[in-house]
């Protein structure tokens, strides 16, 4: 996967860099696998904001992912590679052997054509997805269960990948892309590779106008607020505004939120690198 640099003739063109398409193989989504997304514009269930800086975007259709990869010991074909507006990694089409159709996000290095495989018995091989007590200590993975049979829950993002380090008893320990290393239980699935569409990261938007097809509206600083809008708002000219903190009052810098109590905590043996 590769970016694309435009020619300055216009100054949205001059900072632009965006991904290049030519690992897509298919223009149209698989029609069963696709249910139409509505919009809320930040509003609930009775009209009100509760979400700002939401609003407007390009029409979005949603594809069904296949995070269990539950249809063990079937063989299945890539037919295509996809884009997918709901995430910023490629997705592939697969088609089983028994007729049945599924998307899984793609790795990288999957082709169409290729074979994959779930289940005990499957290879350690890109887009393989197995039990983390049959994965080889060292490979790289992505599409990580939480819970078994939960669905992956972790490392789904573009260009991302995990590390499988080391095993203790009936857990995994595994290296996660924020530099956390965790506990998790051998039972529970994974994807072997990493996730595809690494370029993801070089892109740039180039103008503004690209965050409102994507749904984002503008979001203004609480420093330019009035003090009964944010607690960072008032003051003569150009005025810092003070700590930083949220509209709510709770500093933005240096606070931990974690809960001091969080069951999950345990599992933690190396906190994400600050």
């Amino acid at each position: 996967m590769a970016v694309r640099k435009l020619k300055p003739t216009t100054p949205g063109q001059r900072h632009k860099i965006i991904g290049a398409f030519d690992k897509i193989t298919a223009s149209a989504p698989e029609k069963s696998l696709v249910v139409g997304k509505r919009k809320s514009g930040g509003r609930n269930n009775e009209g009100h904001l509760t979400m700002r800086y939401i609003g407007g975007g390009h029409k979005r259709k949603f594809r069904f992912i296949d995070f269990k990869r539950n249809k063990d010991g079937v063989p299945a074909t890539v037919k295509s590679i996809e884009y997918d507006p709901n995430r910023s990694s490629r997705i592939a089409l697969l088609y089983y052997a028994d007729g049945e159709k599924r998307y899984i996000i793609a790795p990288n290095g999957l082709e169409v054509g290729a074979k994959v495989l779930s289940g005990e018995n499957a290879a350690p091989e890109v887009g393989n997805s197995l039990p983390l007590q049959n994965i080889p200590i060292g490979t790289v993975i992505h599409n990580i269960e939480l819970r078994p049979g939960q669905g992956a829950a972790l490392v789904r993002s573009a260009g991302v990948f995990a590390q499988l380090t080391s095993r203790e008893g009936k857990y995994a320990i595994i290296k996660l892309p924020s530099g956390e290393t965790r506990k998790i239980l051998a039972t529970c699935k994974a994807t072997i590779g990493s996730v595809g569409n690494s370029d993801h990261a070089l892109e740039r938007s180039g103008k503004a106008g690209r965050s409102r097809w994507l749904g984002r509206r503008p979001r203004n600083r609480g420093v330019s607020m009035n003090p009964v809008d944010h607690p960072m708002g008032g003051g003569e000219g150009r005025s810092s505004g003070g700590h930083p903190r949220s509209r709510k009052g709770l500093y933005a810098k240096g606070l931990k939120t974690r809960a001091p109590k969080k069951h999950s905590s345990k599992y933690i043996i190396e906190r994400r690198k600050k």
